[in-house]
């Protein structure tokens, strides 16, 4: 096989998968804010997560799992129902902060555990069933259709899209620590972010 012939469908699912994952969402929206504050290795912990989650589910895509979870729309249900109460409470608390001013002290979003992130992230991550209709059912598909091994190059492309675009959110987002050294600025993040949280949270729990 010409490099040609693999660079191609790499490139095609690198354009892919960023034009997904570049959306506003709650994985999104956690990294940028941890970025801004938080220690490099911290924020490197949680940019790992994201993009390994994201390889295993878009390789779960191209074995065929998501046919299997077409097949079982109650694993989707049940995660929706999960996800919905996790994104609701997580708006809810960030609704909360930008009420309280005394709780928007960067320094305070700064030391959050490694533990506290990591599972954070994940509920973010796993409990979204938007992230298994990206990426396990749409990108899985999407790849089984540029051959037997083009798939895996195509694959290949959207892991890699994934794990630069939230390694630039997460690294980038310290670019604005002058903007956020004020405390009416992370007002307005978090303001954002419950925005965020609470509409994906009602449509999940609306079934949208």
């Amino acid at each position: 096989m010409s490099p040609a012939t693999t660079l191609l469908p790499a490139l095609l699912g690198l354009g892919t998968g960023l034009a997904l994952i570049v959306a506003i969402g709650a994985q999104n929206a956690y990294v940028l804010r941890l970025g801004i504050a938080a220690r490099p290795r911290l924020v490197a912990l949680v940019v790992v997560i994201c993009a390994v989650s994201d390889a295993v589910l878009i390789a779960a895509g191209v074995l065929g799992v998501g046919a299997i979870i077409e097949r079982a729309p109650v694993v989707l249900i049940i995660i929706r129902i999960v996800g919905s109460a996790f994104l609701l409470a997580y708006g809810l608390m960030a609704a909360r902060r930008v009420r309280r001013p005394s709780s928007l002290v960067p320094a305070a979003i700064g030391n959050t555990s490694a533990r506290s992130a990591a599972l954070t992230i994940l509920a973010l991550t796993w409990l979204n069933p938007h992230v298994y209709l990206d990426t396990v059912i749409l990108l899985g598909s999407i790849a089984n259709q540029q051959g037997q091994d083009e798939r895996w190059w195509w694959a290949g492309g959207a892991v890699l899209g994934s794990l630069l675009w939230f390694g630039a959110l997460g690294f980038g987002a310290r670019l604005l620590r002058p903007f956020f050294a004020r405390p009416s600025s992370w007002r307005i993040l978090d303001a954002v972010i419950a925005v965020v949280m609470l509409t994906l949270g009602i449509r999940l729990a609306i079934g949208l």
